[in-house]
């Protein structure tokens, strides 16, 4: 009887891990999943790269939104539910974007499903830590992140089999098949995403309510029963009365002080600082942009295809794997330690792929003359770009293609709103670039693309070019270095700061501020991740790759002196002694690690 008792105890934890992994791999997959589908949303849909950046940008929007307020909805609803609500909102965001026909319907299905990621991304550590046991805590954790970069690697493959798909279609050389093929392909690789996410839901459904939230109101029974799912009559006991003794030490501390206030004392706030500081900075790092583009940049960089997709797949296989070795190394070389090698390797990364990408841009002509000569009367250009046209083109500058293939970038706005066409090749068999009178849908949208824009007098303002970059192809040598750079920098992320940045919430924070503490955290993270997506395009069709790259350089060196200086190391350390090091300022250290 005994041995049963057990098994069904193994059991549910092992339950308890694998509804953590799947709330990752949605996670992994609501951020990821835009990279592959994108190029061929941009072939079919006929929106502009402003749109379609806020089509990207959406999901981290709506993971701001929920963020924000998924403490206080885990505090007032319970965990489970707002983890059921969150599968609920990514099967139902499915439908939404994979029958959608129009800006509008995209852009709602992507904050579906940025909601349901922020919900995922307080959430699940929040019940973990609350559920597990000492023992498994840390497994769980590095599950969940492990996971998430799996769904990655999942969103890779699914592009990747639509990407060979594609090579036997354009080998007919029929248009509308090639088309009707990519428009085919973006839809599909969303409903091939219902599957985790129904998986999720039956997960959820079967997980017992998180013991303490249930304990906090009030339901010891339930509590003690939701323990004992997962732990001896003996453990739940211990554990049990450490809930008693807690509340009961808190209740003297705060004199009933409201929840919220306790994150203003002193013994809270640096702890807090530190927590959004490195959230943030790990944002800057450029890491949601540059996975929701690698596959874009990987083509801008001189890879073809099926090759940047084929990039775009082992870029997320070294994120999953090397989030193995960071989950390994995490207990025996300290979160610290990690997060400082991981940020320093990023910079050199980050440097590397600016200056391939500087060298690049330095070959750029500027042909906006010879384009705005070409502007329609109705303030639109349409414009196929062959060897033939980029000869023209360059000619007018006085320069030569020296028959060499070309590759031409439109920078043009309508009054205070700037787009960037797509990079076209003049050796390609490409739709012509068409620009037609693509402005933000409304007054929110518009915001997001320029928060000063005057969206009444866009409406009517004529077709300005603003600049026409025509530069030789890069050779797929020089693409895959990129790439080289890129796995890199994938690589050091997921050793140093795609591991720590979860551990580094839950040991912070104190349990007792911790749904509030994480929502405000986590809120600061996704703002930061939605603001730099919205600007990504149109950044780059200003300033180039190369800028941008060295503006993530720039800010994670912000991110190696926090960690190296004045991060503590937790390695080993309970959350008291982490506390206690707070509450003490500079007189109080936390021992040396052992």
């Amino acid at each position: 009887m005994s041995g049963d008792l057990a098994t069904s105890k193994a059991s549910y934890n092992r339950l308890l891990l694998t509804v953590a992994g799947l709330g990752g791999l949605l996670y992994g997959i609501d951020v990821g999943i835009i990279a592959g589908a994108l190029p061929y949303l941009e072939a079919t849909s006929g929106l502009g790269p402003s749109r379609l950046s806020f089509i990207v940008a959406a999901v981290l929007l709506g993971s701001v939104i929920a963020s924000l307020v998924a403490g206080a909805l885990a505090d007032w609803l319970g965990r489970k539910t707002v983890m059921v609500l969150s599968a609920l909102m990514f099967v139902a965001s499915i439908p939404v974007i994979a029958l959608a026909h129009g800006f509008e319907p995209l852009v709602l299905g992507r904050l579906l499903q940025g909601i349901s990621a922020g919900f995922i991304g307080v959430i699940i550590p929040l019940y973990l830590a609350e559920c597990l046991g000492a023992s498994n805590r840390g497994k769980g954790t590095g599950l969940f992140q492990w996971l998430l970069t799996f769904g990655f690697v999942v969103a890779s493959l699914i592009t990747l089999y639509f990407s060979y798909r594609l090579g036997a279609v354009m080998k007919s050389g029929d248009a509308a098949a090639v088309f009707a093929f990519k428009d085919h392909a973006w839809r599909n690789t969303f409903w091939v995403s219902l599957v985790p996410g129904v998986l999720f839901v039956a997960g959820s459904l079967l997980v017992s309510e998180s013991p303490r939230w249930l304990f906090r109101r009030g339901r010891r029974a339930a509590s003690l029963a939701a323990l004992l799912r997962s732990r001896t009559q003996e453990q739940a006991d211990v554990e049990l009365r450490a809930m008693e003794t807690t509340a009961a030490k808190a209740t003297r501390t705060i004199g009933g002080a409201a929840l919220g206030g306790s994150l203003l004392r002193r013994k809270y706030v640096v702890p807090f600082v530190l927590a959004c500081v490195i959230l943030t900075c790990n944002q800057l790092t450029g890491i949601n942009s540059i996975i929701g583009y690698n596959t874009t940049i990987l083509l801008q960089a001189g890879l073809s295809d099926y090759q940047a997709h084929f990039g775009s797949l082992f870029f997320s296989i070294v994120n999953f794997g090397i989030t193995i070795v960071g989950v390994m190394l995490v207990d025996r070389k300290g979160r610290k330690f990690l997060l400082s090698l991981g940020s320093a390797g990023i910079i050199l990364s980050l440097v590397g792929t600016g200056m391939l990408f500087y060298r690049t841009q330095a070959r750029q002509v500027d042909v906006k003359p010879a384009v705005q000569a070409m502007v329609a009367p109705n303030a639109s250009l349409s414009l196929a770009f062959k060897d033939a046209t980029a000869d023209t083109l360059l000619a007018s500058a006085g320069r030569t293609a020296h028959g060499v293939a070309q590759s031409l970038e439109i920078i043009y706005s309508y009054g205070d709103f700037r787009s960037v066409t797509n990079i076209v090749r003049s050796n390609e068999s490409s739709v012509p670039i068409h620009v037609t009178r693509s402005l933000p849908a409304n007054a929110v949208a518009a915001f997001f693309s320029n928060p000063f824009g005057n969206l009444g007098a866009a409406r009517n303002a004529p077709l300005k070019i603003d600049a026409a970059l025509i530069a030789p192809v890069p050779s797929q040598t020089n693409g895959w270095i990129v790439a080289v750079t890129l796995f890199l920098f994938m690589g050091f992320f997921a050793v140093g700061p795609g591991v720590c940045v979860w551990l580094a919430l839950s040991e912070l924070m104190p349990t007792r501020i911790r749904s509030n503490g994480m929502s405000i955290a986590l809120f600061l993270n996704t703002a930061t991740s939605t603001a730099i997506a919205a600007a990504f395009l149109p950044a780059v069709g200003t300033y180039g790759y190369s800028a941008m790259f060295f503006f993530f350089a720039a800010c994670t060196v912000v991110y190696f002196i926090t960690a190296a200086f004045f991060l503590p190391e937790t390695k080993g350390k309970t959350l008291e002694e982490i506390e206690e090091h707070f509450e003490g300022g500079r007189g109080s250290k936390l021992a040396p690690a052992r």
